[in-house]
């Protein structure tokens, strides 16, 4: 299902703020489902084509990151198996997986919040997105709402280490 996306602001920094919003609004659900809150949002002319969050725990998959979701469902709902020309928002900085999925769907851009120290493949541990030693490269912004997606990471797992301590 294609959703409608209405009002999109036309200046490009608060379109980023507006679909980042959306992604941070699933990845609260997911932190609220007892899912690490990550969330994804797939557009493509300005028409969000899938928003979705971690499912991990709910899937028992360890594959089942919002970013990966929201591929297959983007690609489904265009009927295509790639998604050229896409962007995609995504609460934290896409793992090797994830950003490697991304690529061989030819996304065109990758947006992020929060950067990711331990796993992240769009800047911090490795460059996926720009290495000229791939045969497709996408632009990446690092950063929107950065802040807000951390936030929500740090809660979620501050209140698993106080449950962990609890239960001991």
């Amino acid at each position: 299902m294609v959703f409608p996306s209405l009002d999109v602001p036309d200046d490009p920094w608060q379109r980023d703020l507006h679909f980042m919003e959306i992604a941070l609004r699933e990845a609260a659900e997911a932190g609220l489902r007892g899912e690490v809150p990550v969330g994804a949002v797939v557009v493509l002319e300005n028409r969000i084509l899938a928003r979705e969050s971690n499912r991990c725990e709910e899937l028992k998959d360890p594959t089942a990151h919002a970013e990966l979701l929201a591929i297959t469902t983007a690609c489904s709902s265009l009927g295509e198996g790639r998604l050229v020309g896409a962007e995609v928002y995504a609460t934290l900085e896409p793992c090797f997986m994830c950003a490697g999925a991304l690529l061989h769907a030819r996304v065109a851009r990758i947006v992020f919040g929060a950067f990711d120290p331990k796993f992240g493949a769009c800047g911090s541990l490795a460059d996926l997105p720009t290495d000229k030693r791939l045969n497709h490269r996408c632009q990446r912004h690092a950063g929107v709402l950065g802040e807000e997606s951390a936030g929500l990471l740090k809660a979620f797992f501050g209140e698993k280490r106080k449950k962990g301590k609890k239960d001991r």
